[in-house]
């Protein structure tokens, strides 16, 4: 997108194949009109009304009105239209589900959440998805739906959308998720872990100008999902930012869900924080329980969600100095406990980390809170499809 501005105007086909990189300036909401776009972009008018030509035969791009005029007629401006077609984002824990239809900006447009348990298995856990999916989706005709995001709370092969070996997921191992969400909803299905997702819906949504981030998700388990240079960051097998099974010293034998003991997340989950509650004759079954007696003002509540967070602050320590993150956000279920949890994680990460990486730290809740994981699997769809190579296959369908 180097070409002068007194250049001669590519051929046909050329010019409207770089509608895909055009639209990207586009995509931030503003108006502009053809003099405005070849002067940021330094593209002769003659390319610039081409490709505007084919944004707008494709949809994704409408009038907005005109310009003040400086002599003569006054300029047309142009702007994204985010309604032209919609998401479906689904965010699957271990026990609930909670799906968004969003428009191609990522504003929610209407969503459901409902108690499901990932143990169930794909069968009836898909099933009872695609249900919901039709039933949010009903007002907007079928070919509108652009894609599917899901987020699953275990190991994801992000290339194939396929589980790996997740702990808390029996029968889920290798699960052709994406076929099977396509062939019931008719659009491309893309599948990560759910706290990547997480991480992906509270960067978008809340801190788009932060470019080291984490997420940290502390609920019936736990994990992170790392944004670094304003990439999520998976790692080769999309294995990056399991914290959860990190041991922490101190964890003794206390045995986990993974196989192995003293895992930060045996220890400091809101499933093993309701365990030891219930040991002490509390009727804590989740980490909604944990959450409501801390709230409720129990002392011995408090103090153990205290210990968790510094008990995550331990590993999260260690984190600190290999990634050097600017902001650490902490979400899930147990999060809702507030400043009880945050202050434990801050307690340790101030204490353990070099001063270099947490001079300018900051660790804060989410503020997404329960949609962080909608929005980012509806993100992660968007992206890919307003992605330059796919609004350029668009364009070309639609000429």
């Amino acid at each position: 997108m180097g070409e002068p501005a007194g250049a001669v105007a590519a051929p046909p086909t050329g010019s409207v194949a770089g509608a895909g990189e055009l639209f990207q300036l586009l995509r931030d909401g503003r108006a502009r009109t053809r003099a405005e776009l070849a002067a940021s972009t330094g593209l002769a008018r003659s390319t610039i009304a081409a490709r505007v030509d084919a944004l707008l035969a494709s949809g994704l791009v409408g009038h907005a009105g005109e310009a003040t005029s400086t002599g003569g007629r006054p300029p047309t401006r142009f702007r994204f239209d985010p309604g032209v077609r919609v998401v479906l984002g689904a965010d699957l824990g271990a026990t609930h589900a909670r799906l968004a239809v969003t428009d191609l900006a990522g504003s929610v447009l209407a969503e459901v959440n409902e108690d499901l348990d990932i143990a169930l298995g794909p069968d009836v856990v898909l099933d009872r998805v695609v249900a919901r999916a039709r039933e949010l989706l009903a007002p907007w005709e079928p070919k509108l739906l652009a894609g599917i995001g899901v987020g699953l709370p275990g190991p994801v092969e992000h290339s194939t959308g396929r589980p790996v070996n997740p702990p808390i997921m029996p029968g889920w191992d290798g699960f052709d998720v994406p076929a099977r969400l396509t062939a019931e909803l008719g659009a491309p299905t893309l599948v990560d872990n759910d706290v990547n997702v997480m991480a992906l819906g509270e960067h978008f949504a809340h801190w788009p100008g932060t470019a080291h981030l984490m997420l940290v998700k502390v609920a019936t388990g736990i994990g992170s999902g790392i944004i670094s240079d304003g990439a999520l960051r998976r790692g080769a097998q999309g294995a990056a930012g399991d914290l959860g099974h990190v041991a922490v010293p101190g964890g003794g034998d206390a045995p986990c869900r993974c196989g192995n003991t003293g895992c930060l997340e045996a220890i400091a989950s809101g499933g093993a924080l309701a365990a030891a509650l219930r040991a002490r004759g509390h009727d804590t079954r989740s980490s909604r329980d944990v959450v409501a007696l801390a709230r409720s003002g129990s002392v011995e509540a408090v103090q153990l969600v205290r210990a968790a967070g510094r008990d995550i602050g331990e590993v999260l320590s260690t984190a600190v100095s290999l990634l050097n993150p600017s902001v650490i956000v902490i979400g899930g279920a147990l999060a809702a406990a507030g400043e009880h949890l945050l202050a434990g994680v801050r307690e340790v990460v101030y204490r353990r980390s070099l001063p270099l990486a947490t001079q300018h730290l900051r660790i804060v809740p989410s503020r997404s809170g329960e949609r962080a994981g909608v929005i980012g699997a509806a993100v992660m769809v968007v992206e890919r499809v307003l992605s330059p190579a796919q609004v350029d296959d668009l364009v070309a369908a639609r000429r």
